[in-house]
């Protein structure tokens, strides 16, 4: 798990109800990490917020809602490797990816 605080909880999806949305400067774990096309975002899921069915056809939080402490980029990175088969730029991941300081 790598922990997160959300920094942009604005445009919530009408499909996705209230209680499974995330909430500004509240700190998440993110459990997973998939590369989404064809947005070629991030897309991470979260261990305090399941997005099920009836949240269709949402299946992931884009990363960049999310700040990331920079001591936890490494972890992200090997997250990223072990969850996802398909191999693209980290580099174009990470600027996605907001980094904040402890």
């Amino acid at each position: 798990m790598i922990k997160c605080i959300c920094i942009d909880d604005s445009n919530r999806p009408t499909s996705i109800p209230a209680h499974k949305w995330v909430k500004k400067d509240q700190e998440y774990h993110i459990i997973f990490a998939h590369f989404l096309l064809p947005q070629k975002q991030l897309g991470v899921q979260l261990e305090e917020i399941s997005l099920d069915e009836s949240c269709a056809p949402f299946e992931y939080f884009l990363a960049n809602r999310f700040g990331i402490n920079k001591n936890d980029i490494e972890r992200l990175i090997e997250l990223v490797y072990e969850t996802t088969k398909i191999k693209t730029s980290i580099n174009e991941l990470m600027e996605q990816t907001q980094i904040i300081q402890n």
